[in-house]
């Protein structure tokens, strides 16, 4: 019996270390060619300070700087943005949800702008589009495709033209693997409500061909759910599988004869499904994963607003939407390995900060996670209002913000220098390549075995330095090739001299 049960505690501790070390990637890494982060220590074993008794090497978080002539379009008091570069038109396309005012005034002297069941709303949302060549001078073409929006020009695309009544929001453009794009070369998930006789409500996927006419008939709903803020899903090749994150709204602010109370329902939740065009709500419901904690409460931020996420270099990038009720909201960037897990940064800074007071966006910010690489740059569209949340009488408009690339939070080596060093690797041939800031600083690299014995020719006094701000610089040591250690298990040993390290990654002309 003895026996048995040390048996059992043993299995039980193996499950334990197994769950507990499941997030953990295992070593040797295998890279690749994909930008390394080191944020966290998924790819980082350790850090330390040469001086570690005052210094220290630190995570800095780095916020995006405004366009200084934003805002970039202003019509429609639009939000929710889902911004692309289509290469094969060598154009940006925006797609938005655009505020239109039930009463306004047109040149024909008319006032309403919409049918008449619309009377008595301040909005009507529909989702628009409009494109630009340079992604900054936006224009937005007269389509006509639902001839009941009086409105010119009328860049509706989507909505529905059974029902005039149905309201379309949220717009997103999905990244998903081509097998389950039914042979659209657009996806967009979006939102549709309103008192349709045919409950056309809940989350819905609807494709496209040109970015402009967009399928109504293969139209699918995935989730009847009243989920109503910037929903997106992301396609996770680890776990072969999709993932929306949304608001819990089965349950919370489901008003019906069952309910007591109607709770919060303002938290992220996540659902998944394998198949993307299903009824996820047959196999599976949401489940909440993010609330506001006691940093939040005492700034009186207890609400997420939501979450709109991208799933990217194996990373789920979580912007996140902290929320004082009824008015400010901001944008946080929050990160997860594994989907279900998300990390915030100290000092909760937001991505985009609010605009000065007066100004169009001093209240509410919902930055976009699709974000552009443009040149050394990721480019983040944003809506903003002058106004607060509990209120319809704000105006709304989309703006830019601009940021290094891969360039959301570095390490940074203390002025008497520290070492940042990876967990082992197996190095996938070509060159190291690091995105680096050392303007006023020294970056050099040592290349170790698996022990952190220095490998010939690969040490610190072997290293180039690094004295400049560079999102891709090559790194050198003397006559030797990295690429001489294609295959091998090797670490990587940064030494930054007030320096901030973003990403690193190997990059082969072969």
């Amino acid at each position: 019996m003895h026996r048995i049960l040390l048996l059992i505690g043993f299995v039980i501790l193996q499950t334990f270390a197994s769950e507990c070390s499941a997030d953990l990637p295992v070593e040797p890494v295998s890279i690749g060619y994909d930008p390394q982060f080191v944020f966290d220590n998924h790819i980082i074993d350790n850090h330390w300070a040469i001086k570690y008794k005052r210094q220290a090497v630190t995570r800095v978080f780095h916020q995006a700087t405004k366009y200084a002539a934003n805002p970039v379009m202003a019509h429609d008091a639009p939000s929710y943005c889902s911004v692309v570069y289509d290469e094969e038109a060598s154009l940006f396309r925006m797609y938005y949800q655009a505020n239109i005012r039930a009463t306004t005034l047109l040149p024909d002297g008319t006032q309403e702008t919409l049918p008449s069941s619309a009377k008595g709303r301040k909005f009507k949302t529909f989702i628009a589009y409009a494109e630009s060549k340079d992604g900054v001078n936006w224009t937005r073409p007269d389509l006509g495709l639902f001839p009941w929006v009086k409105q010119k020009p009328n860049n509706i695309v989507i909505a529905r033209a059974e029902s005039e009544t149905t309201e379309t929001c949220g717009p997103y453009l999905l990244e998903v693997p081509e097998s389950a794009r039914r042979g659209y070369r657009w996806l967009m998930l979006y939102r549709a409500k309103g008192r349709d006789p045919d409950d056309y409500n809940g989350i819905r996927i609807r494709g496209s061909q040109d970015g402009t006419h967009w399928d109504e008939k293969g139209d699918t709903r995935i989730a009847h759910l009243h989920s109503d803020h910037h929903n997106t899903v992301s396609y996770d090749a680890d776990r072969e599988e999709f993932v929306l994150y949304c608001r819990a709204k089965h349950i919370y602010r489901a008003f019906g004869e069952e309910m007591i109370d109607t709770g919060a329902s303002r938290r992220v939740a996540r659902i998944s499904s394998r198949d993307l065009w299903a009824d996820w709500l047959e196999h599976s419901q949401p489940q909440t994963i993010l609330v506001p904690d006691k940093i939040d409460s005492e700034i009186h931020f207890n609400f997420f607003y939501g979450m709109p996420t991208r799933h990217r270099y194996g990373i789920y990038w979580g912007f996140l939407e902290p929320f004082r009720m009824n008015d400010f909201i901001q944008t946080e960037l929050t990160i997860s390995r594994d989907g279900f897990n998300f990390e915030r940064f100290a000092g909760r800074k937001p991505i985009i900060p609010y605009g000065e007071e007066g100004s169009w966006d001093d209240e509410m910010i919902f930055a976009s996670p699709q974000w552009l690489e443009v040149g050394d740059e990721w480019w983040i569209y944003y809506s903003g209002w002058d106004g607060p949340h509990g209120t319809p009488e704000r105006n709304g408009a989309i703006g830019l913000a601009k940021i290094r690339k891969e360039g959301f939070v570095s390490l940074h080596g203390p002025q008497g220098g520290g070492v940042v060093c990876t967990r082992s690797l197996i190095w996938p041939g070509g060159d190291l390549v690091v995105n680096a800031a050392a303007t006023d600083g020294i970056l050099r690299v040592r290349i170790s075995d698996a022990k952190r014995k220095p490998i010939d020719g690969f040490n610190y006094d072997d290293c180039q330095n690094f004295s400049g701000n560079s999102v891709s610089r090559k790194i050198k040591w003397g006559v030797r090739s990295l690429d001489e250690l294609k295959g091998q298990t090797i670490r990587l040993e940064f030494y930054l001299q007030n320096a901030d390290l973003f990403t690193f990654r190997a990059v082969t002309n072969h």
